[in-house]
C-alpha cells in the first residue's frame, strides 16, 4: 500500500517484488510467477482512470487562455516563437498572436489585442498559474495576482480563474489545450515562413478567420454562427483605451543613448543630459520628451544590445564629419540594409570634388532629407544624381523635388 504514496519512479516492479521475496523470505518460486501475479493484482486493484463531467458553457460567459510554441522561418533564420491563444468556451472563437518571448509586456499586449479583435470582453477568463499573472499560489483556488495583471484586469473589469497546479490543472481548460494541438497541426505545419512578426500575426489572423466555417464536434452550428450569437453578450470595451506598455524614465548619456532593460537605444543628440520617458512594448521602444515622441526602436532582446539610429547623430557629425566613416551608427545602418550602395558612390564622388570634410558634410545634408521626405524617393534621387554625374547636395534636392511633383522632365539616366 505504501507504493501509492511513493513517487512513480520509486514504486515496486514485479522484478523488485520477486527479489525481495527471494532475499527476505526465502521464496523458491519463479520470477515469472511473481510478475504475472503483480500484473493481475494491479489490474484488479488499480484506481479507476480519471473521469470528467461533461460541461455546458453559456454564450458570452467565459474564455480560456494559454501559450504554445511554434517554429517559424524568418529572413534572419528559424525561431521558436511564443503564441498567445484566447479561446471562447462557448463558440470556440479564437485569437492567436505571436511574440518572441512570454514576458509581461507580451501578456498584457496580447490581452488588449484580443479584446479589440473580439470587440468585447469575456466576463470570466481561466488561466494556468502563469508568473505574468500570479505572484503567489495560495490555499485552494486563491491567488495573489501581480500588480500589472491586476491593473489590466481592473481596466477591463473581467474576473480571473486559475487552474490547479500541475497536470490536473491542464484538464480544467481542455478546450484551449485541444485547440493548441489542432491549430498547430492544421495551420503551422509545415513550418510557416514570415517576413517579420507583423507578417506572422497577419497570417495567424487569416488562418483563424478561415477556421470560422468549421463546426466543432457536438455543436449544431459553425463557429461563425455561434460567435454571432455570443459576441453581443460580451462586456463592452472601456471608453478609455488600455496602454499595455510599461513606462520608465531614463537619463540620456554622453553618447546620446538611454538604457532600458539592460540594452542601449539612441535618441537625438540635442537631448544629451536630459531625462526622457521610455515606453516598452513587446516589439517596440518609444521615447518621448515633453509629450512628443523623439525616437522609436525595435526592441532589443537579451542584455548588452545596442540600437543606434544614424539620423540621431547628424547634427553632431556635421561638426565632426571625420567621425562618420568609423561611427557605430553607420555600421549598424549598413548591417540592417538601410544604407544603399548609391550613398557610398555619392559619398566617394563628393569627397573627390569637395575634399574629405566638406564632401562628408554634403552627404550629411543629403541624409537630412530622409527626415521630411519619402525614403524611397530620396534613394531614387541619389541614384539619379550618381548616374548623371550631379555630385552635389543641391542637385539631389532638386531631383527629389522633381520626383515628388511627378515631373516628366526629371534628368534622364545616361
Amino acid at each position: 500500500m505504501a507504493d501509492r504514496e511513493a513517487p512513480r519512479k520509486q514504486r515496486h516492479t514485479g522484478r523488485r517484488v520477486f527479489q525481495r521475496l527471494r532475499d527476505e523470505h526465502d521464496f523458491k518460486g519463479a520470477e515469472s510467477t511473481v510478475r504475472h501475479f503483480v500484473a493481475r493484482w494491479r489490474r484488479e486493484n488499480s484506481l479507476p482512470r480519471q473521469a470528467f463531467v461533461p460541461l455546458d458553457h453559456a454564450p458570452g460567459a467565459g474564455a480560456e487562455v494559454d501559450w504554445y510554441e511554434a517554429r517559424v522561418e524568418f529572413p534572419s533564420g528559424t525561431e521558436m516563437v511564443q503564441v498567445f491563444l484566447m479561446r471562447s468556451c462557448y463558440s470556440g472563437q479564437e485569437f492567436h498572436m505571436a511574440f518572441p518571448h512570454q514576458d509581461q509586456q507580451a501578456f498584457l499586449e496580447a490581452h488588449a489585442a484580443a479584446f479589440s479583435a473580439f470587440a468585447g470582453v469575456f466576463p470570466t477568463i481561466r488561466y494556468d498559474n502563469l508568473k505574468t499573472a500570479v505572484q503567489r499560489v495560495l490555499r485552494g483556488r486563491r491567488r495573489l495576482e501581480n500588480q500589472a495583471f491586476f491593473r489590466m484586469r481592473s481596466h477591463y473589469l473581467f474576473e480571473s480563474e486559475f487552474c490547479r497546479p500541475g497536470i490536473e490543472g491542464a484538464h480544467e481548460k481542455g478546450g484551449v489545450e485541444g485547440a493548441v494541438g489542432r491549430f498547430r497541426r492544421q495551420h503551422l505545419t509545415p513550418v510557416p515562413k514570415a517576413a517579420d512578426y507583423d507578417d506572422l500575426n497577419r497570417m495567424l489572423r487569416e488562418r483563424t478567420l478561415a477556421d470560422e466555417a468549421r463546426t466543432i464536434r457536438g455543436h449544431r452550428q459553425s463557429i461563425a454562427e455561434d460567435w454571432e450569437t455570443e459576441q453581443s453578450l460580451l462586456l463592452p470595451l472601456p471608453k478609455e483605451p488600455y496602454d499595455p506598455t510599461i513606462p520608465a524614465f531614463a537619463k540620456v548619456d554622453a553618447k546620446a543613448r538611454i538604457q532600458v532593460k539592460a540594452n542601449h537605444y539612441s535618441v537625438p543628440v540635442r537631448f544629451v543630459g536630459m531625462t526622457v520617458e521610455a515606453r516598452l512594448s513587446a516589439h517596440r521602444l518609444r521615447v518621448s520628451h515633453g509629450g512628443r515622441e523623439i525616437a522609436c526602436h525595435d526592441r532589443q532582446r537579451g542584455s548588452g544590445g545596442e540600437r543606434l539610429e544614424l539620423d540621431h547623430y547628424i547634427e553632431l557629425l556635421l561638426r565632426k564629419p571625420g567621425a562618420l566613416k568609423r561611427s557605430r551608427p553607420l555600421r549598424q545602418a549598413r548591417d540592417s540594409g538601410c544604407w544603399p550602395e548609391e550613398f557610398d558612390r555619392l559619398w566617394a564622388e563628393l569627397k573627390l570634388r569637395y575634399g574629405e570634410s566638406k564632401g562628408t558634410k554634403q552627404l550629411l545634408t543629403v541624409l537630412m532629407l530622409l527626415r521630411d521626405h519619402d525614403a524611397d524617393l530620396v534613394h531614387v534621387a541619389v541614384g539619379l544624381a550618381v548616374e548623371c554625374g550631379a555630385y552635389d547636395a543641391g542637385a539631389v534636392q532638386s531631383l527629389l523635388r522633381q520626383l515628388e511633383r511627378g515631373d516628366s522632365k526629371t534628368v534622364p539616366l545616361k
